[in-house]
C-alpha cells in the first residue's frame, strides 16, 4: 500500500451533474463551474420617516434660485430707474404741501375795489369766499350732492381710484373718445389749489402726487371740507358758503336740497354754467346730481321728486352789472394780482381808465355793429386807446361783455394785413431807404409766390411815400426783401410786438403774422412819440383797503428804440395816408397819422392811427374767422376810429407833433436802388404780360382779400 492516499472524492449532487460510479475505481474530477450570475440585490429599504428630507441632487434647483434672484435684481433696478426718470422729468417740481391750517388760506386771491383815473369807484371785484364750513355745519345732503356730482366712491378708495380709472378707460375706448374722467375729489382739489389746468402727463402725475400728500395729512372728512370751502363756482365765487350767499342770498347752512344739487352742478364747468349765465344748463346737470343721489340711496324717490319741483331762484343781488368795464376789469384784475401777489389783502386799485372815453368807445363799437354789421357781414369789433404816456384810457373787447367776456382787444390774435406795413417801411428806412426814393410797382415773383396789388393792377415807378399812401403790395414786399427778415423781426420786438419769429419771411410785408390789438396799437405809439417806446399800462396805484400803499407807478422813462429823424419821415408818410390815402374816412380835422389793413378774404379789417394826444386801434371781424362782405380797413374801422377820436379830443387844443424834423436833403447822387433800369424792364414786362395774359383773371395777392397764403420762410 502506498504511503500516500488520494483526497476523498468530492461529491457534487447538483442537479444535472453525473453521479459518481457505483463501483470502485477512479473517476476524473470535473472543474468546478462558476456560480451562476445573480442580479444585484438592493439593500433593504428603511421605513419612511417624515422628519428626514430627501438628499439633494447636485446641480438640481440652484440655477432656478439664481435666475430668480437675478431677475428680481434687474426688476428692482428697472423699477427704480423708471421711478427716478418719472421723478426728475415730471415730479421734482411738484409744489410742496403747506401746513394743515394754511391749506384753507393758500392762493386765496384778494377782493379788489377799482377806481377810474379820477378816483371814482367803478366796480368792486374779487373772490367771494363766505364763511368756512364743516361737514357737520351744513345739511347732510349738501356734501352728498357734491359727492354725487364729482366722486360717489370717495369714501371707498384712496387718493387715486384705480377702479374708476379702469372703468373710464373702458368707457372711453368703447366710445372712441373721452367721455368720462377718473379724477378723484382729492385730485380735483390738488389741481385747483396747486397746479395749472394744462392737460399734460406732467400735470396729471403731479396731481396724483399732491392728492396722495393731501390724504396723508387730512382725513377724508377734512379733504371734503377743504373741497367745499375752496371749489370755484363761477361769478368770481369760491366755497359753498360764498356761492350760497352770492346766488341765493343765504348761508350754506340754509340751502335746500334743490339748491345744493344746483350748486354741485357748477364745479364741472363753473364759467360756462355760472347761474348768472346759463341757468338752464346748470338746472339740467342738477337733475343728474339728484338722480345719482337717489341711485346711491342717499335720498328717497319722494325727496328727489320734491327737489325737482322746487326750482331755485336767484337772489336779486346775484347779477352784478359791470356795464362796459368788464373787459378792463378782467385785464386789470390779472395785473393787480401779479403785482400785489396771490395772498395779498383786499385791495384798492386806481386804474388809468377814463370813464367817459370807456363809455364812448363801448357805445360807438356797439352802434357800429348794430347799424352796419349785418350789411358788412361783421358781428364783432374791438377798440383800444392809449394816451401819449402809454396809459390805457379805453379798452372795449367786443359788443357785449355779458354775452361774451372774451377780450378781443387783448386775447384775440389776428392777421393785421397792411396795417403792419409801417413797421416794414421803418426797417427799410434803417437800411438807408428814403421816402423820396423810387420803386417800381410791377409783377414780382419769389419762388412760386407772386404777390399782387389789391385790384390786380400796377402803377409803374412811384416814390416809397406814394407806395405807403396807396398801400401798394409789390413795393412793400420789395422793401421787406431789402431790409431783411432779421431787421424786420428786430424792429418789431423793439416796438413791443413779440408775436413775430426772429426772422419772418416776406409775407410779413402783407401782415401774414398774427398780432393782438394791444401790441399793434402800442407799436404805433413809437411813431407817435418820435421813436420812444413806453409799455402800455392800466394800473396807476395799489393800496390795501386800510390805506397802506402797496404799489405806485413811478415816473416813466421812455426807451429810444428808433431814430427820431426816421420816425419823423414815417409820421409824415402816415399823415398822408389819412389826408389823401386809404384812410380818408378817418380824417376829423386834427393832425393825424395811421394805416389801414385788411387780411386775406376780408376776414379782418383794421385801422390804427394817432394824434399827438392819443393812439387808438380798431378791429372789425367775426370770431369764427368768417369773411366779411368786402369790408376794408378804410371803411367801418376808420369810421369807428374817427367818432371815438372826436370824443377823445373834445376840449383839447389842436396841435401838431412837436418833434417833427425837416425833410432830409435830396440825394447828391442817384441811388442805384431807385430802379431807373428796372422801370424800363417793367414797361417791357407789362407789355408782354398784356399780350400773353389778355382776358385771363388776375391772381389775388397773398395776404390780401382773395389771395393765397404766402409760402413760409422765403429767402430775401
Amino acid at each position: 500500500m502506498n504511503d500516500w492516499t488520494l483526497p476523498p472524492y468530492k461529491f457534487d449532487d447538483t442537479p444535472g451533474r453525473t453521479p459518481p460510479p457505483a463501483q470502485g475505481g477512479f473517476a476524473p474530477v470535473p472543474p468546478t463551474p462558476p456560480p451562476p450570475q445573480q442580479p444585484p440585490q438592493r439593500p433593504p429599504e428603511e421605513p419612511f420617516r417624515a422628519d428626514l428630507k430627501p438628499p439633494r441632487k447636485k446641480g438640481g434647483w440652484g440655477w432656478v434660485w439664481i435666475t430668480l434672484l437675478v431677475s428680481a435684481l434687474i426688476g428692482f433696478i428697472a423699477v427704480g430707474g423708471a421711478g427716478a426718470y418719472v421723478w426728475f422729468k415730471y415730479l421734482k417740481d411738484t409744489p410742496a404741501l403747506p401746513s394743515r391750517e394754511s391749506l384753507f388760506a393758500i392762493n386765496r386771491a384778494p377782493g379788489v375795489r377799482f377806481e377810474d383815473r379820477s378816483g371814482q369807484v367803478i366796480a368792486t371785484r374779487g373772490p367771494r369766499y363766505g364763511q368756512r364750513v364743516t361737514v357737520s355745519t351744513v345739511p347732510g345732503y349738501v356734501p352728498l350732492a357734491f359727492l354725487a356730482a364729482e366722486d360717489r366712491r370717495f369714501y371707498k378708495h384712496g387718493p387715486i381710484d384705480l377702479y374708476g380709472i379702469a372703468r373710464a378707460a373702458w368707457v372711453n375706448w368703447r366710445s372712441g373718445r373721452t367721455v368720462q374722467g377718473a379724477s378723484t375729489l382729492s385730485q380735483q382739489l390738488a389741481k385747483g389749489m396747486f397746479l395749472t389746468p394744462d392737460r399734460t402727463v406732467e400735470r396729471k402725475l403731479q396731481e396724483m402726487l399732491m392728492a396722495w400728500r393731501l390724504e396723508q395729512v387730512l382725513s377724508k372728512d377734512e379733504v371734503l371740507e377743504l373741497y367745499l370751502n375752496r371749489v370755484f363756482f363761477g361769478a368770481n365765487t369760491y366755497g359753498v358758503d360764498g356761492a350760497a350767499r352770492t346766488y341765493f342770498g343765504k348761508p350754506a347752512s340754509q340751502l335746500t336740497l334743490s339748491e345744493a344739487a344746483l350748486l354741485a352742478s357748477l364745479p364741472k364747468a363753473p364759467s360756462r354754467l355760472a347761474l348768472t349765465r346759463d341757468m338752464a344748463g346748470a338746472l339740467a346737470r342738477s337733475r343728474l346730481v339728484l338722480a345719482n343721489m337717489r341711485k346711491e340711496g342717499w335720498i328717497t324717490a319722494e325727496e328727489e321728486a320734491r327737489a325737482l319741483d322746487d326750482t331755485p331762484r336767484l337772489s336779486p343781488d346775484a347779477v352784478s352789472d359791470e356795464g362796459d368795464y368788464g373787459w378792463v376789469l378782467d385785464y386789470a384784475t390779472t395785473e393787480a394780482i401779479r403785482i400785489a401777489g396771490q395772498n395779498a389783502p383786499d385791495l384798492t386799485v386806481r386804474l388809468t381808465i377814463d370813464s367817459r372815453l370807456q363809455k364812448a368807445g363801448a357805445d360807438i363799437v356797439r352802434q357800429a355793429i348794430a347799424l352796419g354789421g349785418e350789411h358788412a357781414g361783421a358781428s364783432q369789433a374791438a377798440l383800444l386807446s392809449l394816451s401819449a404816456d402809454g396809459a390805457i384810457r379805453a379798452m372795449v373787447g367786443g359788443t357785449d361783455y355779458i354775452a361774451s367776456p372774451f377780450n378781443r382787444a387783448v386775447q384775440a390774435r389776428r392777421q393785421p394785413g397792411s396795417t403792419f406795413k409801417p413797421f416794414v417801411y421803418a426797417a427799410a428806412l434803417e437800411k438807408g431807404v428814403l421816402p423820396t426814393d423810387i420803386r417800381v410797382d410791377g409783377p414780382v415773383q419769389f419762388g412760386d409766390w407772386k404777390p399782387e396789388n389789391y385790384g390786380g393792377d400796377y402803377r409803374g415807378p412811384m416814390t416809397v411815400e406814394q407806395a405807403l399812401v396807396t398801400s401798394t403790395n409789390t413795393i412793400a414786399v420789395k422793401l421787406a426783401q431789402e431790409a431783411g427778415g432779421a431787421q424786420v423781426g428786430d424792429l418789431a420786438r423793439r416796438f413791443g410786438i413779440t408775436s413775430l419769429p426772429p426772422r419772418p419771411d416776406l409775407s410779413v410785408a402783407l401782415g401774414a403774422y398774427e398780432v393782438n390789438l394791444l401790441q399793434l396799437t402800442s407799436g404805433f405809439q413809437v411813431f407817435q412819440l418820435g421813436g420812444q417806446r413806453v409799455a402800455p399800462y392800466v394800473i396807476e396805484s395799489i393800496a390795501a383797503q386800510d390805506g397802506r400803499p402797496i404799489y405806485s407807478r413811478g415816473p416813466l422813462v421812455p426807451d429810444q428804440v428808433y431814430d427820431v429823424g426816421r420816425a419823423s419821415m414815417m409820421v409824415k408818410m402816415m399823415k398822408k395816408v389819412v389826408d389823401q390815402g386809404t384812410a380818408k374816412r378817418a380824417a376829423f380835422g386834427w393832425p393825424a397819422a395811421g394805416k389801414t389793413g385788411t387780411s386775406q378774404n376780408w376776414r379782418d379789417a383794421w385801422f390804427v392811427g394817432f394824434t399827438p394826444d392819443f393812439v387808438t386801434g380798431v378791429w372789425v371781424g367775426n370770431d369764427d374767422d368768417k369773411p366779411m362782405n368786402k369790408v376794408v380797413g378804410g371803411d367801418m374801422p376808420a369810421s369807428v376810429w374817427r367818432r371815438f377820436m372826436l370824443a377823445a379830443h373834445q376840449n383839447l387844443a389842436i396841435r401838431d407833433f412837436p418833434w417833427l424834423l425837416p425833410d432830409p436833403s435830396p440825394r447828391t447822387s442817384p441811388d442805384p436802388r431807385n430802379g431807373y433800369y428796372e422801370t424800363l424792364a417793367a414797361e417791357f414786362a407789362r407789355t408782354a404780360s398784356e399780350l400773353e395774359e389778355a382776358g385771363e383773371p388776375d391772381e389775388p395777392a397773398a395776404g390780401q382779400p382773395g389771395g393765397a397764403q404766402a409760402p413760409p420762410e422765403l429767402p430775401y
